[in-house]
């Protein structure tokens, strides 16, 4: 079997890095290679065709390639919350939470992930016309060996290229570290406007093809998932040891420290509440044209497996 994720260098689905890397799939006797899968829309379009099996991406980006939540389902939360940061150039001597200093910038976000800061903005009386705010592409993403939007953006911050970025936390670490960047907003622990944690989540999507035909090896990785969960709460040394496997020495040194930070939103948990504030993100970016159910949305069946 087969998993996508749309980020490698990254804390955002190391969940499903580290179920490959330390043998929890296959434990639960799924053989299942990683590949990566970019930008996570693209990955949502090979699921629905049947080129892989499960996506560990973005939750509110199925509706990208199942219209409407038709044909799609989230098995589990790789981690609560929504998990991306603003970064702005160190120079500019932005505050934590003042993101007004957005205003007059151009700022690098990828596709589908720039919807979340988007709407942040928006909730935030930011209007990308009147206070003449660019939100596009980083120069170099996802180019020759570069495995990480977020490292990419730390990379174009620090060359000038860009005034600030929307990624993930390694590529916000990266760049703090440097001294390139600042951090502005954290949306996983609560800065921007009310509602934004529940935009999306990190998640593991499957098709309700795979689900149908295939039960057992649904069930089989989110146990999966679980227990590569709980194995990193109990020893986050482990995140090292998959970090070599898989990153750069620069960004396997930081891992552990970056994951250490998420542990505490490590829960597979789907919660009415979430869903209720993603379908409201969803509906007011127009990734949906009408309401959707809870269960039209979330695989429920799987639910006794969140807590292992």
């Amino acid at each position: 079997m087969k998993v996508a994720i749309p980020d490698l260098i990254s804390n955002s689905y190391f969940p499903v890095i580290a179920a490959v890397e330390l043998g929890y799939f296959k434990d639960e006797g799924l053989d299942m290679d990683l590949e990566l899968v970019f930008p996570v829309d693209h990955a949502l379009e090979v699921l629905r065709d049947g080129g892989i099996d499960f996506v560990g991406g973005s939750a509110h980006s199925v509706p990208f390639a199942f219209p409407n939540w038709q044909g799609g389902k989230l098995l589990a939360a790789q981690a609560q919350n929504m998990y991306w940061f603003l970064i702005l150039r160190s120079d500019l001597g932005a505050q934590r939470g003042e993101i007004e200093k957005v205003k007059g910038l151009n700022l690098g976000a990828a596709p589908l992930v720039e919807l979340g800061l988007r709407r942040l903005l928006a909730e935030s009386d930011i209007d990308l016309d009147r206070d003449n705010v660019t939100i596009g592409p980083v120069p170099g993403a996802f180019l020759g060996e570069n495995k990480n939007f977020g490292v990419a953006a730390a990379k174009a911050l620090e060359a000038g290229l860009i005034d600030g970025f929307w990624a993930n936390g390694m590529g916000a670490e990266v760049a703090v570290r440097s001294g390139a960047g600042t951090l502005v907003i954290d949306a996983r622990r609560g800065d921007g406007p009310p509602g934004a944690i529940n935009y999306t989540m990190s998640s593991l999507i499957t098709s309700d093809r795979l689900i149908a035909e295939q039960p057992e090896a649904a069930a089989a990785a989110v146990r999966a998932l679980v227990r590569t969960q709980q194995a990193l709460k109990a020893d986050v040394s482990l995140a090292t040891k998959v970090g070599n496997a898989w990153f750069p020495e620069l960004e396997a040194s930081l891992i552990a420290d970056v994951v250490e930070r998420d542990l505490p939103y490590f829960d597979a948990t789907i919660t009415p509440e979430f869903v209720t504030g993603m379908l409201d993100f969803q509906l007011a970016m127009g990734l949906i044209d009408a309401p959707v159910a809870y269960d039209d949305v979330v695989a429920t069946q799987f639910a006794p497996l969140w807590k292992g």
